[in-house]
């Protein structure tokens, strides 16, 4: 038939030809296979890559010379250094711990440089052995349930899956955690372990800082212990030498063209102007403010119901996920600083880096204002720590001045004591410090590069995205007291958030970056398996997500499983947030029972751990015999603690277990996720 068609088409006219020939048809049937091949698999990257919020692009040509060179070895070499300080920080503390253990390293004729792992090829810790009288000393925090810190992710996997021989590698380790979590430090001991095991040399055994007590005074007694260690095991001598050497220099910039300058972005230049995706922890998303209610009915406390805007930003999250916030400091301290200091807070300004080979050019975001330093970048509110005391030393003019600050300044215990009752009890802040210290006056760009940076603040998201995919809620409690010197301390973040009221005619809405950080802290995966929910006060925020998602799926027809809530609050006509919401979720049957605690209402305390004692036979049911999920949110220092404690118990009794069987029982839960804490201290 083929043949005979196509004699006869070549022996008559060409009008009489076929529109489309078996060849055109073919290649037409190669192109559209192509072109869907090409657009599906590019959607789904491009799907892909908006699931991943931690994938940080480059945002200068710096960033790039930093990437591809990620040899630390050759910088070592290169510039004659034996010392190599890493840090695994997520609010900056370990990192800056790192330097101040690089800067003492040359007291000790061991020149120092601060690395993050992020930027650095690992692997090269085999080479270190090359290096004579080399150490390698990891400041790593731990955060979250036992989790790295983003920058040390990459470096904690590498020692997790790889075999690497690290024979000759010097090493200690400091870690950075919290004892009211239960993965206390978990990170350092891990690193700490597992360098032991693939062959390196501990020269000092690690040291465990705590947040919740003093973690200043760990850091620092380990640090001096360390040193001993080091000189033991070298056969090395302290010089003696004194090095308040600044690290960064001060650069003018009064000529620099306004465009060129920051104006509190966190990395990009104008990056607010010209928003990019992805959006993440160095590139935040401009949000508008949508809704900013009040929560409390009475009283003079403040809860915020807050719902930042996300429509178009491409952004995505999970219910149980967290929104970071980046806060700015308030115009009021602002002022005073360059009041107290005589400074003209408009000048343009840069720090630079005195080594030339440091990846990290500048302390935060230059040039810039004082201003804009002061109010975007440097913590002004948190308490300073002792090296801050010791460089202020040479700024005082008044002798008592100067010796109250050697005194905070010094490892002694009078002078731990001192800092301890000064600083911390009383709570105060570089401000209070300058204005009762009065002829304390240093130098404002020494006084930025002696600041820690100010850090995003992280809240646990308060709704779902399946009802609300184009915005994230929070409830914030405004955070306000009085210190023992009559002070009011204001929460950074919470404070700011209260003044963002959105309006409602044409004016342009208020704003504040944000970015989403992935959680654990998730619904079961199939909407059947019963869950029990323990979250007092602002603990409600992530269950608030939780029980719109399985309404979500009741709505759609599913078989959703038994919900439970316990929630507590001080007064239910005060304090009580979302009580329609629960209430109406408790009506249409999504929300199965409904636990209320309020702590005031009768002469005798009333907690939800005391609900949880007296329903030991529903907490079984769900979490033994049904094998549900418990989940708990809140408090980390008692609450949290003392409903592992019933947990343990009730497993105990109605699970008819000895205490350890019982404690094993709850620890295989929490390794299932049958158990997850969403808690802070």
């Amino acid at each position: 038939m083929e043949n005979s068609e196509g004699v006869k088409i070549e022996s008559t006219v060409v009008t009489e030809e076929p529109l489309i020939s078996a060849l055109d048809i073919a290649l037409f049937v190669v192109i559209i296979t192509v072109a869907y091949f090409w657009y599906f698999k590019r959607d789904k990257q491009s799907s892909s890559s908006e699931k991943k919020p931690y994938t940080i692009q480059p945002s200068s040509l710096s960033s790039i010379e930093q990437t591809s060179n990620s040899s630390f070895i050759k910088k070592l070499k290169s510039t004659g250094r034996s010392l190599v300080v890493f840090y695994g920080s997520q609010t900056g503390t370990a990192e800056e711990f790192a330097g101040r253990i690089a800067k003492k390293g040359a007291r000790y004729k061991m020149k120092g440089m601060v690395a993050d792992p992020e930027e650095c090829d690992m692997a090269d810790l085999v080479e270190m052995k090359e290096i004579q009288k080399s150490l390698a000393i990891f400041c790593i925090a731990t955060y979250g349930e036992g989790d790295p810190t983003d920058n040390a992710m990459d470096f904690y996997e590498w020692l997790q899956n790889g075999d690497a021989d690290l024979e000759g590698l010097n090493y200690a380790v400091f870690g950075l955690g919290n004892k009211t979590y239960e993965h206390y430090n978990e990170i350092a001991i891990y690193i700490d372990q597992r360098l032991e095991e693939l062959g390196a040399t501990r020269v000092h055994e690690i040291g465990l800082g705590d947040d919740d007590a003093n973690i200043e005074d760990d850091f620092v007694s380990w640090k001096e212990k360390l040193w001993e260690s080091v000189c033991s095991h070298y056969g090395i001598e302290e010089t003696g030498e004194e090095s308040n050497i600044r690290q960064y220099k001060l650069v003018d910039c009064s000529e620099v063209l306004p465009e060129r300058i920051f104006s509190g972005e966190i990395s990009r230049l104008k990056s607010y102007e010209n928003q990019r995706f992805p959006f993440d922890v160095k590139n935040p998303y401009l949000s508008k403010i949508a809704v900013n209610r009040e929560l409390h009915k009475s009283g003079d406390r403040s809860c915020m119901h807050i719902e930042f805007d996300i429509d178009g930003s491409k952004m995505r999250y999970d219910t149980g996920d967290h929104v970071a916030v980046y806060p700015k400091n308030s115009s009021e301290l602002v002022d005073k600083i360059g009041e107290l200091l005589n400074a003209d807070l408009d000048a343009v300004f840069s720090l630079l880096n005195t080594d030339e080979e440091s990846s990290k050019k500048h302390p935060f975001p230059c040039p810039c204002t004082y201003r804009t330093a002061l109010t975007y970048y440097l913590d002004i509110t948190s308490n300073p720590r002792t090296h801050i005391m010791k460089e202020l030393i040479e700024y005082a003019s008044d002798p008592k001045d100067q010796e109250k600050l050697k005194l905070m300044a010094s490892s002694t215990p009078e002078g731990k004591k001192e800092f301890h009752e000064w600083i911390l009890r009383d709570n105060r802040n570089i401000v209070h410090i300058l204005e009762d210290l009065p002829s304390v006056k240093p130098d404002l760009d020494h006084l930025c590069e002696l600041l820690p940076r100010l850090q995003c603040r992280y809240y646990s998201i308060s709704s779902s995205p399946k009802v609300y995919p184009k915005s994230i809620h929070i409830t914030a409690v405004l955070v306000n007291y009085t210190t023992p010197t009559n002070r009011v301390n204001k929460g950074v973040a919470t404070n700011l958030l209260a003044q963002l009221i959105p309006t409602n005619d044409e004016l342009p809405q208020p704003t504040i970056p944000i970015y989403i950080r992935r959680s654990q802290f998730r619904l079961p995966p199939k909407s059947q398996t019963p869950i029990i929910m323990i979250g007092p006060g602002t603990g409600l925020a992530p269950f608030r997500g939780f029980i719109q998602e399985r309404d979500y799926a009741r709505k759609e027809g599913r078989e959703i499983g038994e919900m439970v809530l316990y929630f507590g609050c001080r007064k239910k006509d005060e304090d009580f947030i979302y009580e329609n919401e629960l209430q109406e979720y408790v009506a249409n049957g999504t929300l199965t029972k409904l636990h209320l605690a309020f702590s005031r209402d009768q002469p005798e305390k009333k907690y939800v751990t005391h609900l949880l004692e007296q329903n030991a036979d529903e907490l079984w049911n769900i979490i033994g015999e049904k094998s549900g999920h418990l989940y708990v949110c809140g408090d980390a220092r008692s609450m949290a603690k003392d409903v592992h404690s019933i947990i343990v118990k009730v497993v105990m009794e109605k699970g008819q277990m000895t205490n350890s069987q019982a404690l094993n029982y709850v620890k295989k839960m929490e390794q299932q996720k049958r158990y997850s804490a969403d808690v802070w201290s």
